[in-house]
């Protein structure tokens, strides 16, 4: 997939995975700066502009965060000095606020009577309106992160109706997408926006408890992944447990496609649904839905593996590794000319020769955004002596952006916009181009299509938007 350049910058080429951000937080009777070192490190593929980590510590709140990946940030004398019982953690991807060192999360902030630390996943699309709501309350922002509105909002809250209160009156407020991981002193608080646009799972680790963006971060501590967050829950995590608090209650949910397609490790478990299992099944429909003679199926490695799979094990024709992926150049330099770029494509993909030659592909990828990394592969494909190329694509045309988290928000940049699925594949030199339908989408990941929010797919959002249409008529006073 590829995402568009940072600040509209086209001299930076593709994004790399690391759209969106992750959060994490635990309670324990041990030490758990570790378990968020790690689990951090298992959500990296969320977010790799900075870290950072929050702990309750001699009665107070201690933050460490930093630019770069989580084993660039932190080291062993780090953690010894961010060693509690409680924490939260957080790594980002910018989509609001821009790549900044003061925009890194947690957010720390005081009251008169509380320290709150906040990591935030999702965007707020209310945000300037609560933005002039909190400065006529006097609030003074330091960084231009929706997630300090968040904390400086829940600040105000608490401080006028007390934690409880405060946390059900701050998700009132807020429009958008939110899964906060959230320290109150040493109180640690789970929140998932009521529409459940963004993922956020809860677990047992040793002698604890905690949330992370995905179930797979319990995995990697050895720990045991127990269920959801459920949309519009408020839980407070402890060492012996967790209590709800309260569920605001929407009558229906707003998923994130992507997440399934793309974003989420496919060893996820997210409502329900294996991550794995749907991008499978995403390849089996679009094999049905697009079939192609060819010799080989071969991914674009890594996201296009298990949709690639699908679709050989539907149609018949053999799975192969025609690319060839080169791990140690994810975080590259800037690439300042159009040579350079297409050097960093040769550095990241490397063709196999022996399947590629004199051979019909089927190529599968999860999504086309605007179309240049494709196109670079398909041309490396046919330097490499491919005969035709028929890419196949898991999911629907990108049309509209996205104000909920990926960073997709002009029109113009998408490959889809105004042209033909014909016209498109003549852009990227593919001899024939496949996208899943919607309706396949919606049957692949098995939620009911009014439970997914497609709206970078249908121009219509799950919640209010200036100048855009609303999948349903919402009303706050529902909650």
């Amino acid at each position: 997939m590829d995402i568009l350049p940072r600040d509209g910058d086209p001299t930076l080429g593709p994004r790399k995975r690391n759209e969106y951000c992750g959060v994490a937080g635990f309670s324990s009777s041990l030490d758990v700066s570790r378990f968020l070192y790690f689990s951090l490190r298992a959500l990296q593929h969320r977010g790799q502009e900075s870290a950072g980590i929050a702990t309750y510590r001699n009665n107070t709140i201690s933050v460490y965060k930093g630019m770069g990946l989580v084993h660039e940030v932190f080291n062993s004398s780090i953690l010894d000095s961010l060693s509690s019982n409680v924490g939260i953690g957080h790594v980002r991807y910018s989509t609001m606020g821009g790549s900044k060192p003061e925009n890194a999360q947690p957010i720390h902030i005081y009251t008169m009577e509380h320290e709150i630390a906040v990591a935030h996943n999702g965007e707020i699309v209310n945000v300037e309106e609560l933005k002039n709501f909190l400065g006529s309350m006097g609030s003074a922002f330091v960084t231009k992160s929706d997630s300090e509105v968040i904390a400086r909002l829940l600040a105000y809250e608490i401080t006028k109706h007390g934690v409880i209160q405060g946390l059900k009156n701050t998700v009132r407020r807020l429009v958008g997408a939110f899964s906060l991981a959230l320290l109150i002193d040493d109180r640690l608080f789970a929140i998932r926006d009521p529409l459940g646009i963004r993922p956020l799972a809860l677990g047992k680790i040793s002698d604890g408890y905690g949330v992370a963006s995905e179930s797979t971060a319990f995995h990697a501590l050895g720990g045991e992944f127990l269920r959801d967050v459920l949309p519009g829950e408020i839980v407070e995590i402890k060492k012996d447990g967790f209590v709800t608090h309260y569920v605001f209650e929407r009558k229906n949910k707003a998923h994130c496609m992507f997440e399934y397609v793309y974003f989420a490790r496919a060893d996820s478990v997210i409502d329900g649904r294996s991550v794995y299992e749907v991008r499978r099944k995403i390849g089996r429909i679009l094999a049905r839905e697009h079939p192609a003679k060819a010799d080989f199926v071969i991914p674009v490695p890594d996201s296009g593996r298990a949709h690639a799979l699908g679709y050989a094990e539907e149609s018949g024709i053999p799975y192969a590794e025609g690319l060839m992926k080169n791990r140690y150049v994810e975080r590259t330099f800037i690439m300042p000319s159009q040579e350079s770029r297409v050097m960093e494509i040769n550095m990241k993909l490397s063709p196999v020769k022996s399947v590629i030659e004199n051979r019909s592909i089927v190529l599968v990828d999860d999504s086309i955004v605007r179309g240049n990394t494709m196109r670079k592969i398909v041309k490396m494909l046919k330097d490499a002596g491919a005969r035709e190329v028929h890419v196949r694509i898991g999911s629907p045309p990108i049309i509209a952006p996205c104000y909920l988290g990926i960073d997709m928000k002009t029109r113009d940049q998408f490959i889809a916009t105004g042209r033909s699925i014909e016209e498109i594949a003549r852009i990227i030199g593919a001899d024939s181009l496949g996208y899943i339908s919607i309706d396949g989408l919606v049957e692949a990941i098995g939620l009911p299509g009014n439970d997914i929010c497609l709206g970078c797919l249908t121009g219509r959002y799950p919640v209010p938007i200036k100048g855009e249409k609303i999948r349903f008529q919402s009303d706050l006073e529902e909650f």
